[in-house]
Formats: structure tokens, C-alpha cells, sequence
């Protein structure tokens, strides 16, 4: 509560210089609030653009030294993976997501064996990048199965750990899926994994350029709805992050970002807990888009991702990373 008036009173005071602006500014954004997403591609000596998303490629294991290198001398801590999986190694389990050779388990290899613990790996715990259907669990009469799709995200998880990825981070809400892969890590001896859940992932459109980017836009038949939320819910994702928490989850997630920025803020008041912010490929378009098209400038990036601190979030995925740490 503020107390005295104007004219005594004049907040403006503190806005007349640089130097104390800074010194009262409530937020602040660093590199080590940022975790830069990597599309991964088979194949050798590629750099492929991803089309709908301006700035950024998807990269062969050989090519993966030089950006993860940048990415180190930049102070972002941690790196998430996902994969742009062959047509041809796709099918409507998701088998491949087993396969201990498949692009995200060859990918963790190398950064470990590379870098060692210098940065931390985090990998997406789902079947949309490996099935025909484009979802992210199996499916009967167009509907995914909960439990039987939970029965594969275990070994998934697993595999990731035993190949060295630090956070297994489930986004494909199922329910029971944070606590089952809690208990299925530990009891195989990977105590120290940490899971960041996708505890709140919305049913939501600004996701189209991503589905590009894993090659599962054209195949996904129908939506995801039954299994992501609704967006015109808000109780509904405390109920989410307070089962994920109960069953094991070290960190949340509130996916897509700006436009769940209530979320956010709810999330972190209710539970202090850390939670992370998606600023997901439609809005990293429509930014690039803005400043491109001269609507905006480039400040806007800083602004949109210093939006997700003040509402309280502990770090953000942003495929802005790279491009704002050295402004910083």
C-alpha cells in the first residue's frame, strides 16, 4: 500500500536517470533464466533452416559442437532436445522413442561425452515426434490411452537417463505419468534425474511452427484436446501442478507463455515451486515477424521475455536465447 500524496510524493523521481532506474528495478533477466530449444536431423555437416521459424536450424550430431559450445560461452545453463524424426521410423507406437540410437539419445551422448556436465540436458518425455498419428500417446477409436501410453513414457524416461540426460521433462499429459516415472527412475538408481513436468500444457494454437520444426504437423490427425487443457481454464492448472508436485515433480512448466502469463503468476503464488515458462514457437514467429515487418523493435524481445519474470517465472524456454544474452 502506498502511503503519502502528491506533491510530496512523486514516483517519477526514481525514473529520471539510468542509473535509478536500475537500482530500483524489481526484475531482472540474466542468461541463467534462459534454456535454449535444439531441433535435432539425421544425417552429417547439416545446418537446415526451419522455415517457419526465422533464426533457427535444426542440426546433425557432428554439427551440435559448435552451437552447444556457444551456448556455454553464453552462461544459458541448460539446452532442451528434440528430435525431427525420419517418416520411415515412424509408426504408430512410437517405437523409436526406444530406440537407443534414435537422434535424441545420440544427441545426449555427444554433449556428455563433449562437454561433460558443463551444461545441462533437458529431454521431452513424449511419443509426437515418433508416431505416424502425430500424437503423443497410443491410440484406440481416435482416442489416447492414458495408462498404456504411461507404460511406454517409462522406459522412454529411463533410456534418456541411462544415456545421461539430466531432466526428463514429460509433456505429453497423461495423468499419473510424473509419479510413475519418479518411482521407475529410482528404483533403477537415477535418484539425482531431476523431472521438470508439463504440469499446465494448453490445448493451443500458437504451437503450429514447432510441429513444423519435429516434421509432426502434416501427419497429427485431429487435435489434441482430450488430453491438453482447455484454455479457458485457470483452476483447473493448479489442480494440475498440485498433483505433478505430490507425485514427484522438481519443477513445473506453464506452456505456451505469454498469453498464460495469470498462469504463471497463480502457479508461482500458490506453490513456490520453480516454475518455467515455454515462450513457445508461435510466439517467437509472430516477435520475428513484428520487428521484421518494422511493427515492433527489437526490444520487444526483452520486454516479452522479462514479461514471463515479473509474473514470477524462475526460467524460460525461448528460442530468443542465443539471439538477447549479449544485451543483457
Amino acid at each position: 500500500m502506498i502511503t503519502g500524496k502528491y506533491p510530496s510524493l512523486r514516483l517519477r523521481r526514481s525514473r529520471k536517470y539510468d542509473w535509478s532506474r536500475r537500482l530500483v528495478q524489481e526484475n531482472n533477466l540474466s542468461s541463467s533464466d534462459l534454456i535454449y530449444p535444439i531441433f535435432l536431423i539425421e544425417g552429417n555437416n547439416k545446418r537446415q533452416p526451419v522455415k517457419s521459424m526465422p533464426g533457427i536450424y535444426r542440426y546433425t550430431i557432428d554439427k551440435l559442437g559448435v552451437i552447444i559450445g556457444k551456448i556455454i560461452r553464453h552462461r544459458i545453463p541448460m539446452v532442451a532436445l528434440f528430435p525431427l524424426t525420419p517418416n520411415k521410423r515412424k509408426d504408430k507406437y512410437g517405437n523409436e522413442s526406444l530406440n537407443e540410437n534414435n537422434l535424441v539419445c545420440k544427441a545426449i551422448r555427444y554433449i556428455k561425452k563433449n562437454f561433460k556436465n558443463k551444461v545441462g540436458i533437458m529431454c521431452d518425455v513424449a511419443l509426437d515426434p515418433y508416431t505416424s498419428h502425430g500424437h503423443d500417446g497410443l491410440i484406440k477409436n481416435n482416442y489416447v490411452l492414458n495408462d498404456k501410453t504411461v507404460d511406454v513414457l517409462l522406459k522412454q524416461s529411463l533410456l534418456q537417463a541411462q544415456m545421461g540426460c539430466d531432466v526428463i521433462a514429460p509433456s505429453d499429459m497423461m495423468d499419473g505419468r510424473v509419479g510413475k516415472i519418479r518411482k521407475h527412475l529410482d528404483k533403477n538408481n537415477y535418484h539425482d534425474v531431476q523431472i521438470l513436468s508439463y504440469a499446465v500444457k494448453y490445448a493451443s494454437n500458437f504451437y503450429g511452427p514447432f510441429r513444423d520444426a519435429v516434421g509432426s504437423k502434416k501427419s497429427l490427425k485431429g487435435d489434441k484436446k482430450n488430453y491438453q487443457m482447455d484454455f479457458s481454464n485457470k483452476d483447473e492448472s493448479l489442480r494440475e501442478v498440485a498433483l505433478d508436485i505430490k507425485e514427484g515433480a522438481d519443477m513445473v512448466m506453464v506452456k505456451p507463455g505469454l498469453p498464460y502469463l495469470d498462469i504463471i503468476q497463480k502457479v508461482k503464488e500458490n506453490f513456490k515451486i520453480p516454475v518455467i515458462a515455454y515462450q513457445v514457437s508461435g510466439e517467437y514467429s509472430l516477435i520475428k515477424s513484428g520487428i521484421k515487418n518494422k511493427l515492433i523493435n527489437e526490444e520487444a524481445i526483452i520486454e516479452s521475455l522479462m514479461c514471463f519474470k515479473r509474473a514470477g517465472a524462475t526460467a524460460i524456454v525461448s528460442y530468443f536465447a542465443l539471439d538477447i544474452t549479449n544485451k543483457l
